[in-house]
């Protein structure tokens, strides 16, 4: 019976967490929507301190969607483990990179629709091999938890790379470098994600009729939680007025994802219960998430689609045959290419003949 319920608990949190990403990949490109129409009318820029952005209905909608998908989110951290809940942030890329070339004009290329799909493939297999029983039951447990001398230590450097990041390097770098406030939203995210769950844990409890409102360690999750979603919000914010959107959502995906599965191997321990090749697996689908974020945004300004493919195997069929200046004529203005034809009818000044074509580029 424990068995079965887990099992349930486990697909809940799946579907709960899918649902996350659909929420909050559309959340990004209508707080991006309502920064540009900020921008347009002259009004001062969140990427400068400004907060505009308040009096803008689309920005509200994105916030709102995000909150639909920050709650599903939540929910499911409650359901399943933060190792399989947390990876599938990935599908909010995809949402966000699909609308993104469809509402802000950000072209998806051939390179960045592979990275799409190896995206989703990292996350099925992660999902294949996440594990399936959850570590902490109850608010005591998570309490023992949170006082483990590992997880203290991760918190504080955490707090302290986070004021180093927002009052040293921020000021100075963060108009010109992405990684600066992605960084500080990523890290804080990862103290998020705990309160998130022992918020959860918290939340199952009430409903059983145990008197969690009593708990101390209630209130301090639920105050950690509002600071930490604030202070993302702020300088997520940031980074999508200033930052492209289809690099700032990736980026902070692998940053995060890897924050905050770095605090759940030390807060919850869960990879001790996990066999070797579910471990393996767990990292493989990591590495392929990574590999297809990555697609999907280094080369997002080559055009280069299927239709491209054809005249790329000619060119390199042709090369291969030696017959490369055939190639250099299908490109030719027309009358510079019936000078190389009539030319390649002689057979005496084969070398020339090449340099005028090689010069003519």
């Amino acid at each position: 019976m424990s068995q079965s319920r887990g099992k349930y608990d486990f697909y809940i949190g799946l579907v709960l967490a899918m649902s996350s990403s659909i929420f909050i990949g559309g959340s990004f490109i209508l707080k991006k929507k309502g920064l540009l129409r900020l921008a347009k009318k002259g009004s001062m820029r969140a990427g400068q301190g400004g907060h505009a952005y308040l009096k803008e209905w689309l920005w509200w909608a994105g916030l709102l969607s995000m909150g639909a998908g920050e709650v599903a989110n939540f929910a499911a951290y409650a359901f399943a483990p933060a190792t399989l809940v947390t990876p599938l942030g990935a599908l909010s890329v995809l949402v966000s990179a699909i609308l993104s070339s469809y509402f802000l004009n950000e072209k998806l290329n051939l390179h960045g629709k592979i990275g799409c799909l190896l995206s989703i493939l990292g996350s099925t297999v992660m999902v294949i091999h996440a594990p399936q029983e959850e570590e902490v039951e109850t608010l005591q447990e998570m309490s023992q938890k949170l006082g483990d001398p590992g997880f203290v230590v991760f918190a504080t450097l955490v707090i302290i790379v986070s004021l180093i990041l927002i009052f040293v390097v921020g000021p100075r770098h963060g108009q010109t470098n992405i990684l600066v406030y992605i960084t500080i939203c990523s890290v804080i995210g990862a103290l998020s994600v705990s309160c998130v769950k022992g918020l959860g844990i918290a939340i199952k409890e009430l409903f059983a009729g145990k008197p969690v409102l009593k708990h101390p360690l209630s209130w301090i999750l639920l105050l950690g939680l509002i600071v930490c979603v604030s202070t993302q919000i702020n300088y997520l914010n940031r980074a999508l007025d200033i930052f492209n959107t289809s690099i700032v959502t990736p980026i902070y995906y692998v940053f995060f994802t890897t924050s905050v599965l770095t605090c759940s191997a030390i807060l919850f321990k869960e990879w001790q219960h996990m066999a070797a090749d579910d471990i393996i697996g767990t990292f493989s689908g990591f590495l392929t998430i990574i590999v297809g974020i990555f697609l999907l945004h280094a080369f997002k300004d080559v055009s280069f689609t299927l239709a491209n493919l054809p005249v790329s195997l000619r060119k390199d069929e042709r090369a291969v045959n030696g017959t490369l200046p055939n190639t250099y004529e299908r490109f030719n203005h027309d009358e510079e290419s019936s000078t190389c034809v009539s030319e390649i009818q002689s057979s005496e000044n084969v070398s020339s003949r090449r340099n005028g074509n090689v010069s003519a580029f």
